[in-house]
Parts: C-alpha cells; structure tokens; sequence
C-alpha cells in the first residue's frame, strides 16, 4: 500500500532577476525563532544561523565548486507544511514544517540551485544542477564550514567497536594537526545550547560517499569537504544538516533528518513488519544441563519454539550456517537443514533472518537476495562490507527488490533518513554493538551511543542478556575475553532494548535465562518496537538517559544509569493523558542490585500514577529502570 502524504498549507513567491550579487538573503523558521542569514557576492557564499536571539553558526562559507564566481539569478521562498506516516519508527505520523529558500545561481558558467531549509529546530543546505553540458570540466567540491560562536565540548560518533569520542574541548580538539572526525558530531556550546551536524538523503545522492568532518588545525572549525565528478544530467548533494536544541534529549526526537530524506520510494511496503527477534550467535556453547546450543538445526528449532512460546517475531542466524560460496552456490554446514529450519519456522509464523558476508567466498551481490528469498528467509544480515556507499545503496534496492528487510553490520555506513525512504533497511551496526570482538561497553559507552551514534536513525548494539553472572563467569563460548568486565544490570537490559531505535529489536540471550526471569521478560514480551510517539524525559550525556514510547495509550519508559554510582532521578508524567489514573508497572532494581556485584537482583511491582505526577526511580550503578504505564478503565 501507498503511505499517504497529508497536505496542510503550501506558500510560494518567486522573484527573477538578472543578478543580485552581493546581497543578503534571510529565512526563519515556522516560529521565529531560527534564521538563516545567506550572503553571496561575486567570489563568496556563506550562511549564518541563529536561535532564540543567539548565534550558533557565525558567518561560514559553503561552496560547491573551487575558485567561484557567483551570480544570483532568482531567488524563491517557500512554506512547508505538510504530514508524513513512517512505515516505522518512533513516531506514526510526523509533521514536515520549514520555510525554504532556494538561490538559482550561476556559479562558474554552471546552473546550480541551493536549497536552505530552515525548521524550528534545524536547518538543512543542498545543492542541485539540471543537466548541462561541460559539468565534467569543471572541479566540483562541496565544502561547508561550521564555524561555532562560542567554544563548546565536541562529541562524535565512531563506527566501529569503540566508544564516541568526547567530551573534547574544542580549543584542544585541532591543535596543531587537522583531524578527520566521524558523523555525527555534537557540540555543546558553552552558551546551554546543544547542536548536532549531520547529513541525510545520502541515498539519492548517487556521486557521493559518506561524509566526514575535518577539524581544522590550530581551530575550532569544523568542515565539510567532498569532491566529486557530476555527469552531465545534472546531480544532487546530500543535505547538510544541523539540528539545535536545549538538551542532548531535544536531539533524539529530532525529526528534521528524516523530513530532509527523499520519501518512500516502495508502491508496497506492507510486507515490512517491525518485531523482536532472537539471535543464535551468543548463544552457542550455551548448557542448560540437557542441551547445549550449537550451529546445528536442532539448535535452530528449539529456538523457534521459543520464539512462538512467546510471541517473537523473529530468528536471526548468524554466521557459519554455510561454511563456503562461490559462484551462485552456498555449502550448508552438514549439521543445519536450512530449508528444513525455515519451513519450520514459517509453519510456526516465525520469520528467519539469514546472515551472509564474503568471507567464505563470494556467491554474487546480484544473485545473494533472490536466493535468500527463494529459501525463504525474510530478511538478510550483512556483515563486513564497512562503510562502502555504492555497495550499501545497491544491496538496499536489491533486497527490496527480492522483498527482503536488511540490515548492516561491521562499521557500515551511517545512511541518514533512508529508513524513510527504503524502509526496508532496518538496523544497522553502526557503533559497538554489546560483546562485539568479545569485548563488553561500559553502561556510560552505552549511553553515549544512544544519545550520538543514535542520531544517525535505527542502531543494532545487542542488548537484552539475562544471564549476566554467566557471561561474566566465562560460561559462554563467545562471551567477553576478560571476565568480569560486563557492567550492567538485567533491569538496564530490558531498558537498553526500549531506548535503542530499531525496527528489529534483537534479543541475544539463551532462551532459558529469559525463562528464569520469566516476570521480568514480560517487558519485552509485550514491548513493541514500532510507536506513535516519542519522549525524552530525562538526560545527561554519558550519564543518564530517560526514554518514554507510545503504543496506543499505552506508554513504555526505560531509564538507564552509568557506572558512576547508584543514582536517584524523578520522572515528570506530564506525558500522560490528564484526568485518566494508569496502572504503572515497574521493573526495577532493588536495594541489593549492583551492576558489578549483584547484576541480576531485580523487583517488579504495581501502583497507580496520573498525569503532573512526578515518580522517584532508584538506579544501581550501571543499573536501570523500566515501566509499563496502562491506563486503567
């Protein structure tokens, strides 16, 4: 089925003029509150951006090609108001509401047009050119400065098994070298302020690869650079985007990235659905005295029934189901009957995903996603092809295509806002996923995760162990090298699965320790992992984080706490329906809990909340919390 694009209001003025050079050129935001300030002169084009009466952005040259000559040959406005419906995530609906201003330029003998898009709270610049003759002649560079009024802390993100970088001061953070950084990064301006820079609708920009920033050296200058070589029908740029809020937490609603993306491109999307899912990975070499898990079919089908036991939607198997391929031919492991264990799944409406990558040789991109989907499967994990932009869009069309869901691990590219418009790319790796190369992430690396790489839309980081004490007694084959090293408690767990967006939530835990705390795994159960809306009640970076979700009129919340200490927070209900009493159950650590020495202590019980409550929550040390608000008849 189509999702349908809801129409609200629409303005638009153009103005055609021979040239304008030289002059300055301004757009606020629906509110007010935010202006983009463009001036472009002969040689130079450059923005300011401010907010609430504040500077944020001084002036910061932008380009798109080297040595310029600027000529302005008309300039547009226009009014943005209209609603979208996500075929998943965290809100159902989503309004699209910006003041635009486009410059038709000449820049060089070459037409280019610059859209700047400015919201309530974020701005967006991009760059087009029609077809053209001559465009390979020229050398085209899209370069972006963000230049920041004020110092601030940086943080970034980091792809791989490592955690975001920061806080670094940004009078330390170039000195005396340049310095490339990952997206994306955020700034904490000495003046309260936080500001996020991203990129999104990379997607539709077939020239282009991911975007890095550079730090300028002996600076606090942050930039944007990418060359590349157009064809002559014309070419996009990706977005340039910066989001602003008042607190870390304002940044994780914010929903200026995926409005910027190109809408769905799918007639269908209905065959996308959203679940939880259990991954065989973690668990091989898993005993319960009885049984100990493998990579063989019986193994898979003990946890299919599992998985219908409990109503998840998913089995995720992972690597070494197949030891070889080449060539449009995969060698199954003689100890897996993969047909056998995906009819056994579908006949029990558990859906399989398959994992592949080319490490045992090469069956062919163009062949990989029709025979996963002629064996059954209903969705691919890919493993180790990094951050390969030419690779990543293809492998997304081509899933579609076979009507497959994907998802990405092992440093994969940070494709801003394409889960709007290729929905069926659901996850991604990007960031240390939990026990990844055996190595644990402290609860504050966690947090820092959440609240930076998660800017970038859906993260798989494989949270949701139970049998934590296991783990870290080195009970599991491929638990942490060191023992003792996991930092967490079981109620964190349950709150870490709620807080990460993703449209697969993927449980990595033996199905037994679930059933040990069969009272605490009734969160998961019923959690589900698409929502009508969102909420950020509580954060501080790298400390502590509060997530409230909507399903219906019915609200789940997950709390998570760094290593610190034990800590007390309160959480404001004014998210709540006024005159309606709710049922709040609450999954919590208890007074013996500790995220080192008693990681598994948990309690759960009931009480009865409203709406302008406030509720006071107890966390270990590395501990959590974790809620169930229904609203009582």
């Amino acid at each position: 089925m189509k999702y349908p694009v809801i129409v609200l209001l629409c303005g638009f003025l153009s103005i055609s003029i021979s040239d304008v050079s030289g002059k300055e050129y301004s757009v606020s935001s629906p509110d007010g509150q935010a202006t983009v300030k463009l001036g472009c002169s002969d040689s130079d084009l450059d923005y300011e951006l401010s907010w609430n009466g504040q500077t944020l952005i001084e002036k910061s040259p932008l380009s798109i090609l080297t040595r310029p000559r600027y000529k302005v040959l008309s300039v547009e406005t226009k009014m943005i108001d209209e609603c979208w419906k996500p075929v998943w995530g965290a809100f159902s609906q989503i309004r699209d509401h910006a003041n635009e201003l486009v410059l038709k330029l000449e820049i060089s003998g070459v037409e280019v047009e610059l859209k700047c898009r400015v919201y309530n709270d974020g701005i967006g610049f991009r760059f087009s050119a029609p077809s053209q003759p001559d465009l390979r002649d020229k050398r085209f560079e899209l370069s972006v400065d963000y230049r920041a009024k004020c110092e601030f802390s940086a943080y970034w993100g980091e792809a791989g098994s490592r955690s975001p970088s920061g806080p670094i001061r940004s009078n330390a953070m170039g000195r005396s070298r340049a310095k490339m950084v990952a997206l994306p990064f955020v700034m904490h301006l000495d003046s309260g302020q936080w500001v996020a820079l991203l990129e999104s609708d990379l997607y539709s920009a077939e020239l282009f690869k991911t975007g890095r920033f550079l730090i300028k050296p002996n600076t606090s200058t942050i930039q944007s650079v990418a060359r590349f070589t157009p064809r002559n029908d014309g070419f996009i740029t990706p977005w340039k985007v910066v989001l602003f809020g008042n607190q870390a937490g304002d940044l994780l609603t914010n929903v200026v990235a995926l409005n910027l993306a190109a809408p769905c491109k799918m007639q269908d999307a209905s065959w996308i659905q959203p679940g939880k899912g259990l991954w065989d990975w973690r668990i091989h070499g898993y005993d319960n005295g009885s049984f100990e898990y493998g990579i063989d079919t019986r193994s898979y089908l003990r946890q299919i029934d599992f998985c219908v036991a409990h109503e998840i939607e998913y089995l995720t198997i992972d690597d070494y189901w197949f030891t070889s391929a080449k060539d449009g031919q995969l060698e199954v492991s003689p100890d897996v009957d993969i047909e056998a264990v995906i009819r056994y799944a579908n006949d029990h409406g558990v859906r399989v995903m398959l994992y592949y990558d080319e490490h045992k040789g090469k069956f062919g991109d163009d062949r990989i996603f029709d025979h996963y989907a002629h064996l059954g499967a209903v969705g691919i994990k890919y493993g180790f092809r990094g951050n390969n932009v030419p690779f990543t869009r293809q492998a997304i069309r081509a899933a579609a295509d076979a009507k497959l869901m994907v998802f990405f691990h092992d440093g994969p590219v940070p494709m801003v806002g394409v889960e709007r418009t290729m929905p069926n790319m659901i996850s991604r790796e990007y960031g240390h996923g939990q026990q990844d190369a055996r190595r644990v992430f402290t609860p504050k690396t966690f947090l820092k995760t959440a609240m930076i790489n998660g800017l970038v839309g859906p993260l798989d980081l494989s949270n949701g162990n139970f049998g934590i004490e296991s783990i870290n007694a080195g009970e599991r084959m491929k638990g942490p090298k060191e023992k003792n090293s996991y930092v967490t408690t079981v109620v964190s767990e349950v709150a870490r699965c709620l807080i990460i967006n993703s449209a697969l939530v993927t449980l990595p835990d033996a199905p037994e320790e679930y059933d040990k705390k069969a009272d605490l795994f009734d969160f998961l159960e019923q959690m589900p992992v698409t929502w009508d809306d969102t909420k950020v009640p509580n954060c501080q970076m790298g400390e502590f984080l509060t997530v409230a979700r909507r399903s219906g009129d019915v609200w789940f919340v997950g709390s998570v706490n760094s290593e610190s200490h034990a800590r007390e927070i309160s959480i404001q209900l004014d998210f709540l329906t006024e005159g309606i009493s709710y049922e709040a159950k609450l999954y919590r650590d208890t007074e013996e809990t500790d995220g080192i020495t008693n990681p598994e202590s948990y309690e759960v019980v009931t009480r009865t909340v409203e709406s302008g409550q406030s509720l006071s929550i107890n966390m270990a040390l590395g501990g959590g919390h974790a809620m169930i608000l229904t609203p009582i008849p």
